[in-house]
């Protein structure tokens, strides 16, 4: 099962470092899979541990991926989240392109009920990964796919999600700018 989250890490100086990932739970193991080269990559491997942000303001997951990372911690814990769980490293099963990191769930705190997410945060979580591989993806892919999405954020979209889904926007159509020269 894959989870949608935010991870954060911490380098060996203390400073933290968001970022909007889906984790693979298997049992009792959470893998983390980050792209090289990548913060979280680095400083997991520096440090050995990470706090995984279970949270439904989707604004965090689009804001991560356009620059906006100053969210209210408390350590390596969102304000925002509806639970967290400490992991450590383990072990790590090295890949050129995207290490597999094995972790153990060390503590998890329950802060909040999880009421679901409608169909326009679902539009943004998809759409945040699909701006998360800009440089992966034909853009004709990109784009018949935030039509798609575009059907549920239309129908069921508060403010917070309009908000992501713009900022969303803003990066696909500043990527295709930068490499339409």
């Amino acid at each position: 099962m894959i989870q949608e989250l935010i991870v954060i890490t911490k380098n060996s100086t203390g400073v933290p470092h968001l970022a909007p990932m889906g984790v693979h739970v298997h049992g009792d193991e959470i893998h983390i899979l980050p792209f090289r080269p990548s913060t979280t990559l680095t400083n997991l491997l520096e440090t050995k541990l990470a706090v995984l942000n279970y949270c439904n303001d989707v604004r965090i997951f689009a804001g991560c991926l356009t620059g906006r990372r100053n969210w209210t911690l408390n350590g390596l814990v969102l304000n925002s989240a509806l639970a967290h769980s400490e992991v450590e490293l383990v072990r790590v099963e090295e890949d050129e392109i995207r290490p597999k990191l094995i972790c153990k769930i060390l503590n998890t705190v329950n802060h909040a009920p999880f009421m679901g997410f409608n169909r326009a945060q679902y539009s943004v979580l998809e759409a945040a990964i699909l701006v998360s591989r800009l440089k992966m993806l034909p853009l004709e892919k990109i784009d018949s796919e935030i039509a798609y999405l575009k059907i549920g954020l239309d129908k069921t979209a508060g403010e917070r999600e309009l908000e992501a889904w713009m900022w969303l926007m803003e990066a696909i159509e500043t990527f295709k700018m930068e490499n339409s020269k």
